[in-house]
């Protein structure tokens, strides 16, 4: 009979119309949390004129951000894990004012460096943190919750750097982030308030005994399925990096403007989103690690068109299939983790792996930058991607076939006797 109710708690509480409301106002936070990931994107160019630095020194603001924003997602995953979502969100959207403030005081690219990691770091909590939290309250459309949630980052990838964009063009770089402040106090704080229920421990139980029947099947700890995923992870954003950091500089390169670029780039997360909503219905199908190495495959023959990709048709073109192949990788860490780890470390395991991959994402746009300032353009660039995404590939394939459910042994006759 415990066992009976516990199954009913759940799936009362989970799939219910409250998750959806919580689906949705989660979503919200996410698009406006993770807006400075992307700001500093849209004013590259204009700090790199107004500082007098190289591109890869420009480049540093956004590293140190997206450093922060790794360290965050672990560091805001453990405070998830131990006090709660509406509290670990209402510190966060303070620390995002404070690292605005900062930026908008920076007389020097290290200050303004600084300024981005702290943001970086207290934005974190719009990712991997509100993507354990959802998932916790879904079961059978978990991959479609969690692909939602993680949309929010691309949302908001797609939204701002096209409201920014004027706002920088009309009044600098430093309106840009004192609009943004604005909107995280007033919007972040109201929407944390609606998310204060919590699941019950019946619930938790539940998806431990599920998590570890498919933990067994891999027969990998979740330490070393953690550390192998964070390797993939690192792997595959190296890749991805590439067009993502670099497609707004690369277009004021060709003559194009930093308007066009933009665009370019809203279009590649628009078609992330609609990818992260495909990858997610998918992944309640087959399953996280099948759906990341279909996304994985994807993008490295995306980033294969890059390389003939020069006129602005084909460059529009490019990055929307970009954004189409590669919307469903990231996600799928974070389904990998919660169908074979523990659901109370779901905050901490999930932000580890996210972690991974946005350091990453810094480490590619970082080397990115290098290749251009030693090659003079981005088509080595775009090969060191290719080929960090193949290891992606391998990772994957590997711990596909090694999960495999395996045939029991056949039991070999004993000998009779003579």
């Amino acid at each position: 009979m415990q066992v009976e109710g516990s199954c009913l708690t759940q799936i009362a509480e989970t799939d219910s119309r409250y998750s959806w409301f919580r689906l949705v106002v989660t979503m919200l936070v996410a698009i406006i949390a993770n807006a400075g990931m992307w700001a500093i994107i849209v004013i590259l160019p204009a700090v790199q004129a107004e500082f007098g630095t190289s591109r890869a020194d420009a480049s540093l603001p956004y590293t140190l951000n997206m450093i922060g924003f790794a360290l965050g997602n672990f560091a805001l995953g453990r405070a998830l894990d131990r006090f709660g979502v509406t509290v670990s969100l209402i510190l966060a959207a303070l620390g995002i004012v404070g690292g605005l403030i900062l930026a908008i005081l920076s007389q020097s690219i290290a200050m303004l460096s600084f300024a981005q990691l702290l943001i970086g770091f207290a934005s974190a909590v719009g990712f991997g943190p509100l993507i354990a939290d959802i998932s916790h309250w879904f079961v059978r459309r978990r991959g479609i919750a969690v692909a939602l949630v993680a949309s929010g980052n691309y949302l908001s990838g797609a939204i701002w750097p096209m409201v920014l964009a004027g706002v920088m063009q009309d009044s600098g770089w430093r309106a840009v982030y004192t609009v943004m402040a604005v909107v995280t106090f007033f919007g972040i704080i109201p929407l944390a308030l609606l998310l204060r229920r919590q699941v019950s421990s019946e619930t938790h139980a539940s998806a431990h005994a599920a998590s570890s029947l498919n933990a067994q099947s891999a027969g990998l700890s979740p330490r070393t399925l953690a550390i192998l995923l964070g390797f993939a992870g690192i792997c595959c954003c190296i890749a991805m990096s590439m067009p993502q950091v670099h497609i707004v500089a690369l277009c004021v390169d060709l003559g194009f403007g930093p308007a066009v670029g933009a665009e370019m780039l809203s279009l590649m997360l628009l078609g992330g989103v609609g990818s992260r909503i495909v990858s997610g219905l998918l992944a309640d199908r087959l399953g996280g690690v099948r759906t990341l190495l279909i996304g994985s495959t994807l993008q490295g023959l995306a980033l294969f068109l890059y390389l003939p990709a020069g006129g602005l048709v084909s460059l529009y073109v490019v990055s929307l299939v970009f954004g189409l192949s590669q919307g469903g990788i990231v996600p799928s860490y974070a389904l990998i983790v919660r169908e074979y780890m523990p659901a109370k470390e779901a905050g901490a395991r999930v932000g580890f792996v996210m972690m991974a991959t946005i350091m990453g994402m810094a480490l590619g746009g970082w080397v990115s930058g290098q290749i251009y300032d030693w090659t003079g353009s981005y088509q080595w660039a775009f090969i060191n991607g290719i080929v960090w995404n193949g290891v992606n590939v391998a990772i994957m394939l590997w711990l596909l076939l090694r999960s495999r459910p395996r045939k029991p042994a056949i039991p070999v006759p004993a000998p009779q006797p003579a």
